[in-house]
């Protein structure tokens, strides 16, 4: 890929505290884009040799579109090559032609996604017992190598991944959701968390992606794009006030539209931004 490790080598050193890859199993081109075209954990255990503190993300693995198994192998894999560093998020993904190329069933994503995330959560206990569903049974005579660096590896769940906020509240490690308007974020944010509190004590993050066109004035005004804003650095500095301030833990920023130099904004960012949150 076109400097992409030197951008995330630059992003570890800038200070940054996460990279995110994508699954995208399949071009579809209708739907706009083919991801970072590498397979993801194969990708992230190139990055594990090339880095040694930032967190390694992954959004979103689509569940019902790979085994189980091999998910929770590869991405426990990928938790022990970097210490603890990956950080999965799971989605039952929303390209139809994929589903087909696969022989999955479409509508019946959102019960495939539960049933794959519970082989997932099993495979990483030792000797791992589990009654049949469509992926499969575990029968305890035989385990799933390596485990996690730590207790689990967090599986954020994207969107609502065909489930209801109080599944994704009470299963998940942590919510990955779409850019929204502040009022309507933090209604998300609020509903969520009040949900948490009826089944742990436990903290979850909350995070977001955003798509900016960072503007070398940095009082340049903002106008949007997909899912982010065209702007300068003052107004996207209030922004993530603003975002932190609702209850955003992590933003990942994507500078997919981004106009400028992709160096030169990574470094104005570490800069004027990143000292702002740290």
């Amino acid at each position: 890929m076109f400097k992409h490790l030197e951008r995330v080598e630059l992003a570890e050193r800038l200070g940054f505290k996460a990279v995110w890859v994508r699954d995208v199993p399949m071009h579809v081109p209708t739907f706009g884009d083919a991801g970072q075209t590498f397979d993801p954990f194969t990708y992230l255990g190139f990055l594990a040799g090339k880095t040694s503190h930032i967190a390694l993300g992954v959004s979103s693995i689509a569940l019902p579109l790979h085994h189980p198994l091999h998910v929770a192998k590869s991405a426990a894999t990928i938790d022990q090559l970097t210490n603890g560093r990956l950080i999965m998020g799971v989605a039952s993904g929303d390209r139809y032609e994929e589903y087909p190329a696969m022989n999955m069933d479409y509508p019946q994503r959102g019960e495939t996604f539960r049933e794959a995330f519970e082989y997932i959560r099993q495979a990483q206990l030792d000797f791992p017992y589990m009654e049949a569903n469509s992926f499969g049974e575990l029968n305890g005579t035989m385990d799933v190598l390596p485990k996690p660096f730590g207790t689990k590896i967090p599986m954020l769940i994207t969107g609502h991944s065909q489930q209801s906020i109080e599944w994704i509240a009470k299963h998940g490690d942590g919510w990955m959701y779409y850019p929204r308007n502040l009022y309507m974020q933090k209604l998300n944010i609020e509903e969520w968390r009040g949900l948490i509190s009826k089944t742990t004590k436990l903290s979850k993050p909350f995070m977001q992606p955003l798509y900016i066109d960072l503007q070398r004035n940095d009082d340049f005004k903002p106008v949007g794009i997909h899912l982010g804003i065209r702007t300068g650095m003052h107004y996207l500095v209030e922004y993530l006030s603003d975002l932190q301030s609702i209850g955003v833990n992590h933003v990942a920023i994507n500078l997919r539209f981004n106009t400028d130099n992709i160096e030169k904004t990574m470094d104005s960012l570490a800069e004027k931004l990143l000292p702002r949150f740290h």
